[in-house]
């Protein structure tokens, strides 16, 4: 007798599909935020099994800091010819040579992408955005809804959000607001890994293992590039190490591993107890409330 019960991987599978045609069918103009990432890539997978054989019908948004590792815009070109999409880069160094941003004096370009965002949001009218949080990654991200309100500026308040029971969504917004919508809200880190062992998808090399030459800062492991040079007084050394999260390469830190292969991280995430955010990004920890102080100014 054939099963027609969903694995938990077809059932997170079938949940996103479902959410991803909700927005195309009730909202005017999506845009999908593409950072380069895994949850991202993940995300674009799912919206091109959405509306095969047809192509994605939106385009693709990335906020460019400036600061990317240079694999990730390589994946992230690979996919837009692979699947003909449109891409819209929102560049944070044009922004701060038109004087809409200034650098920030800790380094980081994190709180200076909003207004970058927002701008691109509404130079485009887009009024919805696909983002690609989960809600295991940080509590932040954890009290947002899968349909995220966004007031005329943007913004987030956790106070006052939609209620979702029985999985239904509510996406009316007014003039000028918008929303943003989070398919990947009920997955896991290991979710996540588990489907892009499965359907064997294509991601930046720096998620395999490899010998790189780090620099241990405060317990971190920083890889030594352009963007993070070796400090007077530092030294360097060489380790077997991967990234589990993929953001600006002067604040993302990398583990110590060697899972070189999809099955060899999946093994990996299953056994680990501290969360990829915890663990690799040093941007997180301005301060406790870091992540939601960006969100509710309109991050993503």
């Amino acid at each position: 007798m054939t099963s027609h019960v969903l694995s938990q991987l077809r059932s997170l599978e079938a949940e996103s599909i479902h959410i991803i045609r909700e927005v195309v069918a009730e909202m005017q103009r999506p845009v999908l935020l593409f950072s380069g990432g895994k949850d991202s890539i993940v995300m674009l997978h799912l919206a091109a099994k959405a509306f095969a054989p047809a192509r994605i019908p939106f385009p693709i948004m990335h906020v460019d800091t400036g600061l990317n590792f240079q694999t990730v815009l390589d994946c992230r070109d690979r996919w837009v010819e692979r699947l003909g999409i449109q891409l819209v880069v929102a560049s944070v160094p044009d922004a701060i040579d038109r004087g809409l941003v200034q650098e920030e004096p800790n380094g980081s370009r994190n709180r200076i992408q909003t207004p970058v965002l927002l701008e691109a949001m509404e130079k485009n009218g887009f009024d919805a955005a696909f983002g690609g949080g989960r809600r295991d990654e940080e509590k932040a991200r954890a009290k947002e809804r899968v349909f995220s309100f966004r007031d005329d500026f943007g913004q987030w308040d956790p106070k006052n959000q939609r209620p979702e029971i029985w999985s239904l969504y509510n996406g009316r917004v007014h003039q000028g607001e918008s929303i943003r919508v989070f398919p990947l809200s009920n997955w896991t880190e290991l979710d996540i890994w588990s489907y892009i062992a499965a359907e064997d998808i294509d991601l930046p090399d720096l998620y395999l293992a490899q010998e790189r030459e780090v620099v241990d800062r405060g317990g971190m492991l920083f890889a030594v590039n352009e963007f993070t040079p070796l400090k007077d007084g530092e030294t360097s050394e060489v380790r077997s190490v991967r990234y589990r999260t993929v953001g600006d390469a002067n604040l993302t830190a990398a583990v110590a591993s060697e899972a070189a292969t999809l099955h060899e991280i999946v093994e990996e995430i299953a056994a680990v107890r501290i969360t990829e955010r915890g663990a690799t990004r040093g941007d997180d920890k301005v301060s406790e409330a870091a992540m939601e102080d960006r969100k509710r100014e309109g991050y993503f």
